[in-house]
C-alpha cells in the first residue's frame, strides 16, 4: 500500500500517465469537495490526465508528509502538500485510499483539504460521494434540542 501510494505520487509529479494508472483500477474514483475540479474524477485514465493537466497548467508538485496503512482493512491515509508553483499557492490535506484486495491497486481516493468552513456552507462533504449508500450518519445520533437564546454557534 505504502509503495503504491508513493508510486502514484511519483507519477503525479512526473506527469507520467502510465505510472499513475499502474497504481489504479480502471474504474477508480477520486472524490473532492463540491465545486473543486468539476466533481469526481472517474476512471484511472481520467485521474491521470487531470493531474498531468495540473502539472502543465499550474506547475503542480506534491509531497507526501505522512502515510498510515491498514493492510487488513484494505485502506490507507496520506497527508500531503500540493504546491501550485505557477500561482504560488499551497494546499494541504489528507486523502483516504481504498484498495482492491485482489490486485492491490487503488480503487478510491477521497481528498480532504485543510481550510476554514465557509460561513454560508452548512454541509461540508465530498461532491458525488454516496454517504447514504455507504452507511454514513446523515443525522446526529442524539438530539440537542433548540439552541439557547442568544448563544451563537461557533463552528
Amino acid at each position: 500500500m505504502r509503495q503504491v501510494i508513493r508510486t502514484y505520487f511519483d507519477g503525479c509529479n512526473e506527469a507520467d500517465v502510465g505510472k499513475m494508472t499502474s497504481c489504479l483500477t480502471d474504474d477508480a474514483v477520486h472524490y473532492f469537495p463540491p465545486g473543486m475540479y468539476g466533481g469526481p474524477f472517474v476512471g484511472a485514465a481520467t485521474i491521470a490526465r487531470r493531474w498531468v493537466h495540473a502539472v502543465e497548467t499550474l506547475g503542480s508538485v506534491w509531497t507526501i508528509d505522512q502515510i498510515l496503512t491498514d493492510p487488513g482493512g484494505g485502506r490507507a491515509a496520506a497527508e500531503w502538500t500540493h504546491f501550485k508553483t505557477f500561482t504560488d499557492t499551497v494546499l494541504r490535506g489528507d486523502e483516504w485510499y481504498t484498495f482492491d484486495p485482489a490486485s492491490g491497486l487503488i480503487t478510491e481516493i477521497r481528498a480532504y483539504y485543510a481550510s476554514p468552513q465557509a460561513a454560508d456552507t452548512q454541509r461540508l462533504e465530498l461532491g458525488g460521494f454516496d454517504y447514504a449508500g455507504r452507511g454514513y450518519a446523515l443525522q446526529p445520533p442524539i438530539s440537542r434540542g433548540e439552541r439557547a437564546a442568544g448563544r451563537a454557534e461557533s463552528r
